[in-house]
């Protein structure tokens, strides 16, 4: 077994070293090209909230050449910009204004439409459970069943101190 031991502490050394000799090799035939893009999360984002009314960066970081020119007429005295290059102007800093955020969605009955799916689904599983998979009830659930067990229990004085048979008054035949 120290053989053994041994031999798997070689085996992680040659590793541990071939590591160290030429690690980029390594990970680079290790990684496909089929890698999804990662996001640098210590870069600013832009979030759409009404709680963060003013994001870390414009919606837009490619400007074309139209929105350029806007952006160097925007330096400029804003009573000559028209309504729609002020419109222009809000879309490449915002996606959405406050109400268009506002706004209510759909998404509700999405979910409760699969809320009550799964629930019927569920329903219909347990329906066919009762019919093909499980046994009939057994005969000592019925109430006829339970009435003769009762009597018969009571016949026996079954725990008269303190149990239900003390509670059964013999003489009259009834509960007391």
């Amino acid at each position: 077994m120290l053989h053994l031991t041994a031999a798997r502490v070689g085996s992680l050394m040659a590793r541990r070293a071939t590591m160290a000799i030429a690690p980029s090799s390594v990970r680079m035939a290790s990684q496909s090209h089929d890698v999804a893009d990662t996001v640098d999360m210590s870069k600013p984002l832009y979030w759409n909230r009404k709680s963060i009314p003013l994001p870390d960066r414009a919606y837009k970081e490619d400007l074309t050449a139209a929105d350029k020119s806007l952006k160097q007429k925007e330096k400029g005295p804003w009573g000559q910009l028209t309504k729609e290059e002020k419109i222009a102007l809000y879309r490449i800093t915002f996606e959405q204004t406050f109400p268009e955020m506002s706004q209510k969605t759909g998404e509700w009955k999405t979910v409760m439409g699969g809320v009550f799916f799964f629930l019927g689904f569920t329903g219909l599983v347990i329906w066919w459970q009762r019919i093909y998979v499980y046994p009939e009830r057994p005969r000592t659930f019925e109430e006829e069943w339970q009435a003769k067990q009762l009597k018969r229990m009571l016949d026996m004085r079954i725990n008269p101190i303190e149990g239900f048979s003390a509670k059964w008054d013999y003489e009259k035949g009834q509960w007391k």
